[in-house]
């Protein structure tokens, strides 16, 4: 791994960020672009072009196509009118909105030339519950690593529509190397390959949920509205990106392992998407998983607003976290299903064993082959730039 550049603050900004924001904020002050409005109707034009109104209703109730529209309001307005964004954050913030218009539409269109394919009969999963920070990526992957299993790979989850010729991975691998540039130390906070097995986290970012969005910007009122607001139309959207990933991918007779720290918010409404699935717990110590979420967020944030402040952060990921548990233990209580508890400390000290004992609660067959894919999967664990985020941290404290 190359040398990393010193993050002497949570709040530290690179080089590139810097550079990236002053120009972009100078093409608008001269006049050479105009700055990309964030309102509803400008986001949908860009979103949309090129499709019809059917690509956004095929395959959705009523209800759903209401739902994305009312969230996209709520969003814009949270956006323009609490964000604080600075010229690189509101670039950002047009990118992603207006790219999930975009797959909303997608896949709409995919559904009705391949009839179906929203409505296809999978594997009952296997769903990685708990804390962000809190050993769900390592717990996903050795079980996604399982030949028996099945896992969504990066770009699937970027994209689950494949073009022709198929140019996702390649799309994704520049994406990363400009998200790398823009903040350098984005592998020590989540390990990221275009063709690794990852979170589905874009599949609900696709449906405005506001997964990736609060970890980026300060939006209040969309995350009070999100909270508020039943999350049943998103999981629905989310089933149909998944049973379409599953059949694209020729593995939907294969358990698929779902991972996503915002399940823990929302467990209801991903559980009776699949009430026939297992669930894996992660846990970790409360104090931990605060200190590195708040680190992950405002290495996020950082480069986005100018208004970014630590404490801010911190008091709202408090907030944010009491909330997930509260959910997420209620939602357990009323669980009748295969249901296995991992802690992050056994992990760390003998993953072997930690698994072994998930396989057993959720009786699974824990095989030779799936012992040897995990090593392999954990070896490459071993030597990822994730490790550097300790020692990170641990500068920071000493600043």
């Amino acid at each position: 791994m190359a040398a990393l550049p010193p993050r002497p603050h949570p709040l530290t900004r690179s080089r590139t960020a810097q550079r990236a924001d002053s120009v972009l904020a100078a093409i608008w002050d001269k006049g050479l672009h105009s700055q990309p409005v964030l309102e509803p109707d400008a986001l949908w034009a860009a979103g949309a072009k090129g499709f019809g109104p059917q690509d956004e209703s095929f395959g959705r109730s009523a209800e759903d196509v209401a739902d994305f529209r009312e969230r996209l309001a709520v969003l814009c307005r949270s956006l323009r009118e609490e964000a604080r964004l600075n010229a690189l954050g509101h670039t950002l913030a047009y990118g992603q909105v207006t790219a999930a218009i975009r797959m909303r539409h997608a896949l709409g269109r995919l559904w009705q030339r391949q009839r179906g394919l929203d409505r296809a009969k999978i594997a009952p999963p296997i769903i990685v519950v708990g804390q962000m920070r809190a050993g769900t990526t390592r717990m996903h992957r050795l079980l996604a690593a399982d030949p028996a299993h099945a896992g969504t790979l990066l770009y699937h989850g970027m994209n689950p529509v494949r073009p022709w010729p198929d140019v996702r991975p390649l799309k994704t691998a520049i994406g990363l190397a400009l998200a790398r540039r823009i903040n350098p130390w984005i592998d020590t906070l989540h390990p990221f390959g275009a063709r690794r097995v990852d979170e589905e986290l874009p599949w609900l970012a696709h449906a405005l949920s506001p997964v990736a969005l609060e970890a980026q910007y300060r939006i209040p009122a969309f995350i009070a509205f999100s909270e508020a607001r039943d999350a049943g139309a998103v999981y629905r959207e989310f089933a149909r990106t998944l049973r379409t990933d599953a059949v694209l991918m020729k593995n939907a007779h294969l358990p698929r392992v779902l991972k996503c720290p915002q399940f823990a918010e929302d467990l209801p409404a991903l559980l009776a998407q699949f009430p026939d699935a297992r669930v894996v717990v992660t846990r970790r110590d409360g104090d931990a998983v605060l200190a590195s979420t708040v680190s992950l967020v405002a290495s996020q944030m950082a480069y986005q607003s100018d208004h970014a402040d630590i404490g801010v952060i911190e008091a709202e990921w408090r907030r944010k976290l009491a909330l997930r548990d509260a959910r997420m233990a209620s939602a357990l209580a009323d669980w009748q299903g295969p249901l296995a508890e991992v802690h992050f400390d056994d992990l760390n000290a003998d993953w072997e064993g930690a698994i072994a004992r998930v396989y057993a609660a959720l009786e699974l067959d824990l095989t030779p082959a799936a012992l040897a894919a995990m090593r392999a999967e954990q070896g490459r664990a071993e030597t990822s730039p994730h490790h550097a985020h300790r020692q990170l941290m641990d500068l920071m404290d000493e600043a």
